[in-house]
């Protein structure tokens, strides 16, 4: 069944990039505004019908239509609650779509939009770090998507058809079917395939979300508790970790500062039943502008690796509580390559300093932290073990993110954690796939689970984990590296003294050869050195 739906929401999004494409717009920025909002109308249309029907059974389209107002605010909106956003009987597609031989149809269509952004703003608006609310919908989504006029009619018409056609009926939504993951995958890695955008950069993979949601909540059963990401994108981290937790026992805070992963994030929230959550995401600059100073339950971030932020490096430093909130420092302003800053550095610090004195947090890092032996990588590693705050460290695959060849490993913080600490090298792990030009690994879900099993359970095993104290990582000079405390092993073979003495005289006369290569490569390059001269 959740094949059929997947099939389903798919030819939705082809329809309408046809629609979109056909009127010129391409792989286009504005073709991606559309369908999002697009398809963000049509998810809470048919949501809203869903928990319309789920409160009273009698509460059908043609039933609702011909309501007064104020038995419909009664038997309809006032029980529905915050369960979805609010919309009215004229708001819904079946009534635009009896409506689309109009003359200025296009302009119904953005004014029920308008409409709807309107009356649900105090629940589904995002805020900018400046508290300027961004909401569900544009305010003039055709006209400024579509510049022909002639046109603006004919595809507000193929929009409304095409959303009409569709019913996402009571079993998508009763068993919690994963919009967002078909959406995403489907859409926005095409729209970054065909030059749409570096949408990629939002996605972290499904593997790595699943294990650090497995691990943080381990066998705890946590309720009510705050879950954050300072670096949010789209929300993949948290929507897993809030998924695990149960989205009923959690609140969602995030910032981001791209106005687009905020929209995405938001969407991402709408179709997983966290709207309730939705006045927590922020727009802005985490570092510089911390719009959540709350201390948060569970945190977990895919920070950037590498950004130039030298333009805002001194602000950072001049904050008010920049000294406690960075006690490692700020990174530098390299002579080269200042877009090869290490702004993540920052943000671990600030995860850190975000945590309550019982939380936990994951953050995704290149794996030269966890081994640097000098600068503020090494200071945060040495803060965390001289804290005792540290839960372990798993080393992953390479290219386990396909769009990137950095090597990452996953950093867990438990301040709580006075004891052992777990070290995994699941480097070996997984199957290398071609994704596109791109090479990816790809973990099996035997693998996940090994590597989930292996952390929670503190197991040592051969090759892959080891247990350690907080004392035996200070003697390794802080490294987190767990192939530093494997146990090496000598294969002992036996042979006899002739054997012994052939394999002696190989090994001389192979030295001999190399010696005299030496020599000769000496020779010459004393040779050229006399050629030299001074022009």
């Amino acid at each position: 069944m959740n094949e059929n739906y997947k099939v389903q929401v798919q030819d939705l999004v082809d329809n309408l990039k046809a629609i979109f494409t056909h009127a010129g717009l391409g792989g286009e920025a504005g073709e991606y505004k559309l369908l999002t909002q697009s398809f963000l109308y049509k998810f809470l249309n048919d949501k809203f019908l869903y928990e319309a029907k789920a409160v009273d059974a009698t509460n059908t389209y043609d039933c609702m239509i011909s309501m007064s107002e104020k038995d419909y605010n009664n038997r309809v909106l006032r029980i529905i609650g915050p369960a979805t956003a609010h919309m009215k009987p004229d708001q819904f597609i079946e009534t635009l779509h009896r409506r689309q031989n109009e003359k200025s149809f296009y302009e119904t269509f953005e004014q029920t939009l308008n409409q709807i952004a309107i009356d649900n703003n105090a629940i589904f608006s995002v805020h900018t770090a400046g508290d300027t609310a961004i909401r569900l919908f544009d305010e003039h989504l055709i006209t400024d998507n579509i510049a022909d006029v002639s046109k603006r009619n004919e595809v507000a018409t193929a929009i409304i058809k095409s959303l009409a056609k569709v019913k996402f009926d009571e079993a998508i939504f009763a068993q919690g079917f994963d919009f967002f993951s078909t959406l995403f995958e489907y859409m926005i890695k095409d729209y970054n395939k065909d030059g749409g955008g570096k949408y990629a950069e939002y996605y972290t993979p499904h593997s790595v979300a699943k294990i650090i949601a497995d691990i943080l909540v381990g066998f705890d059963e946590p309720s009510n508790v705050r879950i954050y990401d300072p670096s949010a994108g789209s929300g993949t981290l948290l929507m897993n970790l809030a998924s695990r937790i149960g989205t009923d026992k959690t609140m969602v805070y995030s910032q981001d500062i791209s106005q687009k992963s905020s929209n995405l994030l938001r969407l991402n929230l709408i179709l997983n039943g966290l709207q309730h959550s939705i006045q927590n995401i922020v727009q802005g600059n985490t570092i510089l502008t911390n719009r959540h100073p709350e201390k948060m339950d569970y945190i977990v971030s895919n920070p950037p690796f590498k950004l130039d932020f030298s333009e805002w490096r001194d602000q950072v430093e001049n904050l008010p509580n920049a000294k406690e909130r960075f006690f490692a420092g700020v990174p530098k302003i390299p002579a080269k390559s200042k877009d090869k800053m290490a702004i993540y550095e920052l943000f671990v610090q600030h995860i850190i300093y975000s945590l309550k004195d019982d939380g936990k947090a994951a953050v995704v890092l290149p794996t030269g932290f966890i081994t640097a032996q000098s600068g503020i990588d090494k200071k945060i590693r040495q803060y965390l073990v001289d804290n005792q705050m540290l839960a372990g460290v798993i080393s992953m695959p390479s290219n386990i993110f396909a769009t990137t060849g950095t090597n990452v490993s996953i950093l867990f913080i438990d301040k709580s954690n006075k004891g052992e600490v777990v070290l995994i090298d699941a480097s070996n792990l997984g199957t290398k796939v071609k994704e596109g030009k791109n090479q990816k690994t790809v973990l099996s879900s035997d693998e996940e689970q090994q590597i989930v099993t292996t952390f929670i359970n503190k197991e040592t095993v051969e090759d892959l984990s080891v247990v350690v104290s907080y004392d035996e990582i200070k003697e390794k000079n802080y490294s987190l590296s767990a192939g530093q405390y494997f146990d090496i092993k000598i294969d002992y073979v036996d042979i006899t003294p002739a054997e012994f003495e052939a394999k002696m005289k190989a090994f001389q006369s192979k030295l001999a050869d190399l010696f005299k290569q030496s020599h000769e490569l000496e020779q010459e390059i004393e040779k050229q050195m006399k050629g030299i001269r001074y022009e």
